[in-house]
């Protein structure tokens, strides 16, 4: 069986605890004249790049051993004492930092997500999003929205996952930015699916393999199957040698638009199918289907849209499929289509305490 953490909330309160948050948010948008609250809405995009910059300048790492005075954090990140203070002035106000009464800066909940160590560390995510190269694409959203159609190739001369290939530099940014996404929907998935029912799991995409590695190390018999392109697995069989896990898992390289491999009890795409289009990703999908047998599983984990009018973590991701590939956000009944269309059936979905839902599918007889 799959171990669960105590510490995710139930899915109930954390549904309660977002309509209450929208609900006082939504209310206050209403009290204040209207361009204040735009203005307050626009203004955060600064907010975003001081939080950028505290990753970029390893801030939360600087206080890892215990609060340090303003003076003292300047000297250890090389930085202006002024420079720093009027930063964590506008973090402290957010709740990003803390500031004792002697004047020290500390950790506090949000900050301990910045530090490179932890256990779910968001900090490549946001040196990805706050970087020059995702910036610079996202000043062009109208132009996205104009066209239909991701800016990358006017902008790169390449589509996202062929330039992030060929610049190593940007594919290992955004290759690390997507492990440290995952570590955040690690503990909820645990906890709302039992992974440990499938003698062999396959993980199409898996980049580093950190969920699958996660998998074996909560169950005592599951084997593995981590398959992605070469480039991006070439390092990965001796780091699962280190891990002890050689005899359970094993590494294979391909296209999942080619051929992926054949005797899993369970196939997982986690993140994957949002990249592409709805082509694209019928595309994957009967490849896939093809490697399955007929009592097999297929495990898609997304983010599926809510067909409300609060706001989303899903909403802001659709657009950034909109600007940088050729994917989308879907909701539930655009899934159940794609699925059909490439010879599955939707058989249910499972929400966790984090944006992501597993959806389970069958082969269609």
């Amino acid at each position: 069986m799959t171990s669960s953490s105590a510490s995710v909330p139930p899915l109930p309160l954390i549904r309660a605890l977002g309509w209450f948050r929208d609900g006082l948010a939504a209310l206050h948008r209403r009290l204040v004249p209207g361009h204040i609250a735009l203005l307050e809405l626009q203004m955060t995009g600064f907010l975003t790049q001081g939080i950028h910059a505290a990753a970029a300048l390893g801030v939360a790492d600087a206080l890892v051993d215990g609060p340090k005075q303003p003076d003292e954090l300047a000297r250890t990140l090389g930085v202006s004492e002024d420079g720093l203070r009027r930063l964590m002035r506008l973090l402290i106000s957010f709740d990003i930092f803390s500031q004792r009464r002697n004047g020290s800066y500390a950790l506090n909940g949000m900050s301990q997500a910045l530090r490179s160590d932890a256990d779910v560390t968001l900090r490549d995510v946001i040196l990805f999003f706050g970087s020059d190269f995702h910036r610079n694409h996202w000043t062009h959203l109208a132009d996205a929205v104009r066209t239909g159609h991701s800016v990358g190739p006017a902008l790169d001369g390449l589509p996202f996952f062929e330039y992030a290939a060929a610049h190593r530099d940007i594919g290992d940014m955004f290759d690390k930015a997507m492990t440290s996404i995952s570590t955040l929907s690690t503990e909820p998935l645990f906890a709302a699916y039992d992974f440990g029912r499938f003698g062999t799991l396959v993980d199409i995409g898996a980049g580093h393999g950190s969920l699958l590695t996660e998998i074996l190390r909560r169950t005592d018999a599951a084997r593995g199957i981590i398959f992605d392109l070469p480039d991006v697995v070439a390092e990965l069989p001796a780091q699962v040698a280190k891990l002890g896990l050689a005899e359970r898992l094993s590494v294979e390289q391909g296209s999942f638009f080619e051929a992926v491999p054949k005797g899993g009890d369970a196939y997982i795409l986690k993140h994957i199918i949002h990249d592409w289009s709805d082509e694209e990703a019928e595309r994957i999908l009967r490849t896939v289907r093809a490697a399955m047998e007929p009592d097999a599983c297929l495990l898609v984990i997304e983010i599926v849209l809510p067909e409300h009018q609060r706001p989303h973590a899903g909403k802001f991701i659709d657009l950034e499929m909109l600007v940088n590939a050729t994917g989308r956000e879907r909701t539930a009944a655009e899934f159940r289509n794609l699925l059909a269309r490439s010879g599955f059936l939707l058989t249910r979905i499972v929400h966790t305490a984090a944006p992501d839902c597993v959806l389970e599918a069958r082969p269609a007889r």
